[in-house]
């Protein structure tokens, strides 16, 4: 009787077997007959029941067909793991022929082209690049300036301190006074100085309260005016183009004197007045002027034997004026959409 049940719980097993069509399905299959709550499991609980003589070969019987119904299993999953690897590797076949995809290329911010693009100019013409702190002392970045405490012009750079004596620089100039400090009252000395500065103002389209900014110096003995005009005329048509004229205006910086603003002639209308340039034909570019003998002299010049000219200007503004941006803060956005168009600038 137990025998005829085993037998057929074997066959019923195998057809099962025989079917499945996944590898869960086997799974369900060895825990339905194999577990400890199986049909055969349940035939054997009734071995208490047979002749002493019997026991044996019941229990031989069951575990053969335990075995070959494990094997079984063991032989379809194989077969079955071999199916699905096959489909899987033909369905993710891959085209050696089709056209491979492009990597999206990344790029330099535009701000960082624009000033990479000064950086190499004035390389060209022999000044050298040179960076400083941007938390900075007092001295350097007023004193040394010409700027003393109490000072009215330091009203006109809102300033962040940190204490009394320590402030985050309003201007990258402290790496003038520096640079020469360190030449020791011989020169020449030609330099930029490119770089972050901080001044507390309100965030608008045409502010920020961190901007970069650009500064130069050049001391050497008989520096004049004209070679200031010289370089900043070079500068200009390099950025803006060629047939650009420049102009310089009378100004007041305390560490210049003289002190010129320098505008371009509008390179949208040509000159004859449109909206960039407000109707008058030229736009204002950068402050500049010849180093003050009290700037040099705090540096360990001699200005009796020493001149030299200074000029700063702002990356932000010149990148606005040359690309037609109207707002600083997308500078700053990381907005993709507008950052994409500028790859190539």
């Amino acid at each position: 009787m137990l025998k005829d049940k085993l037998l057929d719980l074997r066959e019923e097993a195998l057809k099962s077997i025989q079917s499945a069509d996944s590898v869960k399905n086997l799974r369900d299959i060895h825990v339905h007959y194999l577990g400890k709550k199986g049909p055969i499991t349940e035939v054997l609980k009734g071995m208490g029941k047979l002749a002493k003589e019997e026991r044996p070969v019941i229990g031989q019987l069951a575990n053969q067909i335990r075995e070959s119904i494990g094997t079984r299993i063991e032989d379809k999953k194989k077969t079955l793991e071999k199916k699905m690897l096959e489909e899987r590797i033909k369905s993710e076949a891959i085209d050696v022929t089709l056209p491979g995809r492009k990597r999206a290329m990344g790029g330099h911010h535009l701000l960082a082209s624009v000033i990479r693009d000064i950086e190499d100019l004035f390389i060209g013409l022999g000044f050298s690049v040179v960076e400083g702190p941007e938390v900075e002392e007092d001295y350097y970045n007023f004193e040394a300036l010409n700027l003393p405490k109490n000072h009215p012009a330091r009203d006109m750079q809102d300033s962040f301190y940190i204490t009394d004596e320590i402030l985050m620089r309003t201007h990258t100039s402290p790496m003038q006074a520096r640079t020469m400090e360190k030449h020791k009252g011989k020169g020449p000395v030609k330099i930029i100085c490119p770089g972050k500065v901080y001044r507390r103002d309100t965030d608008d389209a045409t502010h920020s309260h961190q901007f970069m900014q650009i500064e130069g110096l050049c001391v050497d003995k008989n520096v004049r005016l004209s070679d200031l005009k010289g370089v900043l005329t070079v500068f200009a048509k390099h950025v803006f183009g060629a047939e650009r004229e420049i102009r310089l205006r009378p100004s007041y910086f305390p560490f210049t004197e003289p002190s010129v603003e320098m505008d371009i002639s509008c390179f949208k209308c040509g000159g004859h007045g449109c909206s960039v340039c407000k109707g008058t034909g030229w736009i204002e570019i950068l402050g500049s002027g010849m180093v003050h003998p009290n700037v040099l002299r705090m540096s360990g010049f001699d200005p009796s034997v020493y001149t030299g000219f200074a000029f700063g200007m702002g990356p932000e503004r010149i990148a606005m004026l040359k690309y037609g941006i109207d707002d600083i803060r997308q500078f700053y956005n990381d907005d993709m959409r507008f950052l994409k168009q500028f790859k190539r600038a």
